[in-house]
């Protein structure tokens, strides 16, 4: 394993002082601490290495703690590891060692390579030089992927418990090329429930109203639809919803350089009104939604 990487938090829970609101949000992508030893065993450096990056997106949110919400937050990075992934999505390809037999090896993620451990960062850069040791990969599951849904999972149940219902708000961002098929729309914002099942439809609608409302255009589900996290933590029927956000970076980040916009501030403070004004809206209409589990 990297001796480094126990050097640095791997992941943080910023909490409110007391939850008042029925929400989780988690950013999974923002960590920007690379460890060196993986730096060395790349042929990628500098910003291509942070290419993969959903860049600042923990500050964006960073207004969830203030308002009622804990924030899981990544430190480390997604090109060293993804946990919007399975477990186990794994391509032997790029590994000295034979993988587990119940690793998932056949996904479109993997094919892609954008698997557990990712083989690319966006566009199609391969991370490594050469093979590394299987067992590298399986100690950073173990030892990061497993721990940091552990403390998602508690952070939900935590939440469900407290007010019978939960709702997962999982934040990314997008890049500013992105159009919607068979248009020249660039959405700001695209919310995805897995086409309706992860979260309720009312809770989807507001959103997206709620973003439009802030001058923001927004879209449901395409291109993005929601990956494993949505997925597997969104059951609407047991009361448990979870919303993918995905923020366009161009609206706040050069792409190149990574700077801040000069609008970056005026975005934060749009999205925790945006992160408001779901809060009033669960609290107002949650016994007329389809919000609590039946």
């Amino acid at each position: 394993m990297f001796p480094e990487i126990r050097e640095f938090e791997l992941f943080e829970v910023r909490e409110p002082t007391t939850q008042s609101i029925p929400f989780v949000y988690n950013s999974p992508h923002s960590g920007r601490i690379y460890p060196p030893e993986f730096v060395a065993q790349s042929r990628l450096q500098g910003m291509a290495l942070r290419r993969s990056e959903d860049h600042y997106v923990d500050e964006l949110f960073s207004a969830a703690s203030e308002l009622g919400a804990p924030l899981l937050l990544a430190n480390f990075p997604r090109a060293f590891l993804d946990v919007n992934r399975e477990p186990y999505e794994l391509d032997p390809r790029m590994f000295e060692g034979s993988l587990p037999p119940f690793a998932n090896i056949n996904s479109l993620r993997v094919a892609g390579g954008l698997g557990t451990i990712p083989r690319i960062v966006a566009e199609n850069m391969e991370i490594y030089a050469r093979r590394f040791p299987v067992e590298q990969a399986l100690e950073r599951i173990e030892m990061i992927y497993k721990p940091y849904h552990a403390a998602l999972r508690r952070l939900i149940a935590r939440t469900h418990v407290q007010f019978g219902f939960g709702i997962l708000i999982d934040c990314h961002s997008m890049p500013g090329n992105i159009r919607v098929a068979g248009s020249n729309t660039r959405p700001d914002f695209i919310i995805g429930d897995r086409y309706g099942t992860s979260a309720s439809a009312d809770l989807s609608r507001a959103a997206i109203h709620f973003l439009e409302d802030l001058g923001f255009s927004a879209i449901r589900n395409k291109p993005y639809a929601g990956g494993f996290i949505t997925e597997h933590y969104g059951r609407p029927a047991r009361g448990l919803h979870a919303l993918q956000i995905e923020v366009n970076r161009s609206i706040y980040v050069d792409e190149f350089t990574l700077q801040k916009r000069p609008d970056f501030d005026a975005v934060a403070a749009a999205i925790s009104d945006f992160m408001r004004s779901m809060a009033q809206y669960v609290e107002k209409f949650a016994d007329d939604t389809a919000l609590a589990a039946e």
